[in-house]
Parts: structure tokens; C-alpha cells; sequence
């Protein structure tokens, strides 16, 4: 019993972490935006070179350019995840996330340990979705660098370690260290075996970066509210609220035959299904809300980047 208390309020410190960081999120985004309608108001006579800007940082966010570069072994639609788990896992986790999101650290230090756990088990595949949603908030470049980084680690057979890696040694948001390749090329140090001319050749050269900003368009097509993005067989974990133990049952339920095997083609094979926001997205043109298909009841939470003119 004193077990089971113990977990119960660990679970619940963790998801009141990851609430604080929301709201943290969602009143930085708040006086973000304030700061550009004053500064568009003030600013009329240098549109120009506003719109000049807004230009060059949307082809940064979608990495457009060159040819797209699928990672050794990515899957589902347009080739667009990293699977890590056996293919025959009877249950699927679909994440989005950006190596630079503070909430996509928490789910992971959250959760990391019962995902390996049943992946080794062969209970649970896990579809990652890499992300730019930073860049485009912050500024920067360290989204996109760090997501073909992780990217050439998965053409190493590294993905996993690698993946950790960064977001255990994760710079503060503001901090744009990961645009550095100097600084992703360290870090690869960390993971035995990875350091090698090939990858060093494909973090140098951007390889997968314009694959990397294919994700973040299907991301924006799919009318994501935010990073981290987490389906479990179809639902939605955050708004579900399935914590780790309560994921752990899930998933040894669905093995036996007491649950959903599988996820929902929305979840596996396009970004169509909803998750639970903590760094915002733009709404994707012409659509007036998030759309919810994991779970239509659930309310949608926080602003788009894009709100301060719909609010």
C-alpha cells in the first residue's frame, strides 16, 4: 500500500511539474505576443522588412530546399517516424516533440523509463515525429539541427541513445545551443559508438534537415496544438491523463488481449489525431480550432502562436 501511495505521488508531483511548465508556457506566449502588436503598431513604416523577415524565418521552420532525405528504417506516411520497439508490439505510442521543448523534457524524464521498459518487452513500438516548433517561437536553429542530428544517429542505429541524450542535456529554452554543431557533435560523445566521420559527415551537411521540416509541415497539417504531442493506441495521454503505471497497464492489457492492440491509422499513420499542448503551434490556415480525434470530449488547452490577433 505504502508502494502503491509512493508511486501515486510521485506521478502526481510529475504531472503538476508538467502543468506549471504549461502555464509558465502559455503567459510567456501571452507577453510575447503583446510585444509584437505594439511593436507592428509602432512599427508600420518598416513592414517591409517585417515581411522580409516573417519569409526568412517560415523557410527555416520547414527546412524547405534540397532533396528530403528519409533516416535509415523511418515508417508511416511519407516516411516521417522514427519507430523505436518491435514492429510487432501490440500497442503503438505516436509522439511529436522538439528537442528544445522544456514539456517534451518532462514527458521524457516522466515516462522515459516505462517506455524502454516495454519496448524491451516487445510490448510497445514508439512512432517519433521530430519537430521545429522552437525555432519558430524562440528563433533560433536549434530544433531543426538537433532533430537531423538525431536523425543521422538513427542512420547509425543509435536513435534511442542519442534521443535521451539530448534531451537529458537539454539548454534552456531561450538558448539556442543546439543550433551549434559543435555542440551536437559533443553530445554524440556521450553515446558509445556514435562519433564516427559518417556522422559527423551528416550532422555537418544537414542530411535530413529538409526531411525534418517535412515532419514539422505535416505537424502544422495535422492542426497539432502543441509539443509534446502523445498517443497512446489512439489516446491521448496527456489529456487522458495516463501516467506511467496507468500506461504500463494499457499496454500489458492490450498484450493479453484486454485492450486496444493497435493505434488508430489517424495516430500511426497521419497527423490527424490531437494532442495536449505545452509550447503552442500556429493554427494551420483556414481552420478555426485544434482538431481532437483522440478524444473529442477533451477541452482544447491554450493559445496558438498566432492568437494575439484572435483572441
Amino acid at each position: 500500500m505504502n508502494d502503491g501511495a509512493n508511486r501515486e505521488a510521485k506521478n502526481r508531483s510529475a504531472r503538476e511539474r508538467l502543468q506549471a511548465e504549461r502555464e509558465r508556457q502559455k503567459k510567456k506566449d501571452k507577453r510575447r505576443r503583446t510585444l509584437v502588436v505594439a511593436t507592428a503598431v509602432v512599427g508600420v513604416l518598416g513592414l517591409a522588412a517585417v515581411v522580409g523577415l516573417i519569409a526568412a524565418n517560415t523557410g527555416k521552420d520547414s527546412a524547405a530546399g534540397g532533396p528530403v532525405t528519409a533516416p535509415s528504417g523511418a515508417t508511416g506516411e511519407d516516411s516521417l517516424a522514427i519507430r523505436t520497439g518491435s514492429a510487432e508490439a501490440p500497442s503503438t505510442l505516436v509522439v511529436w516533440e522538439d528537442f528544445r521543448c522544456p514539456a517534451c523534457k518532462n514527458f521524457e524524464t516522466m515516462y522515459k523509463d516505462t517506455v524502454h521498459e516495454l519496448e524491451a518487452k516487445g510490448l510497445l513500438k514508439t512512432d517519433y515525429h521530430l519537430v521545429t516548433l522552437i525555432d519558430g517561437n524562440m528563433g533560433g536553429s536549434g530544433s531543426l539541427k538537433s532533430a537531423n542530428a538525431a536523425a543521422c544517429a538513427q542512420d547509425a542505429g543509435k536513435f534511442t541513445e542519442y534521443h535521451d541524450v539530448l534531451f537529458e542535456n537539454q539548454p534552456p529554452e531561450p538558448d539556442d545551443a543546439y543550433g551549434k554543431n559543435a555542440k551536437l557533435l559533443e553530445l554524440a560523445g556521450k553515446v558509445p559508438g556514435l562519433d564516427t566521420a559518417e556522422f559527423r559527415a551528416c550532422v555537418e551537411n544537414g542530411t535530413h534537415e529538409s526531411w525534418v521540416g517535412k515532419s514539422f509541415e505535416a505537424f502544422r497539417a495535422g492542426k497539432f496544438r502543441g509539443t509534446p504531442t502523445v498517443l497512446l493506441n489512439g489516446k491521448d495521454v496527456m489529456t487522458e491523463q495516463i501516467t506511467p503505471q496507468k500506461m504500463k497497464e494499457i499496454v500489458e492489457a492490450a498484450a493479453k488481449g484486454g485492450g486496444t492492440a493497435s493505434a488508430s491509422p489517424a495516430a500511426s499513420g497521419s497527423p490527424s489525431a490531437a494532442g495536449a499542448p505545452a509550447s503552442k503551434a500556429p493554427k494551420a490556415k483556414g481552420s478555426a480550432s485544434a482538431s481532437r480525434t483522440a478524444s473529442p470530449s477533451a477541452p482544447a488547452r491554450g493559445t496558438d502562436e498566432l492568437g494575439a490577433a484572435r483572441e
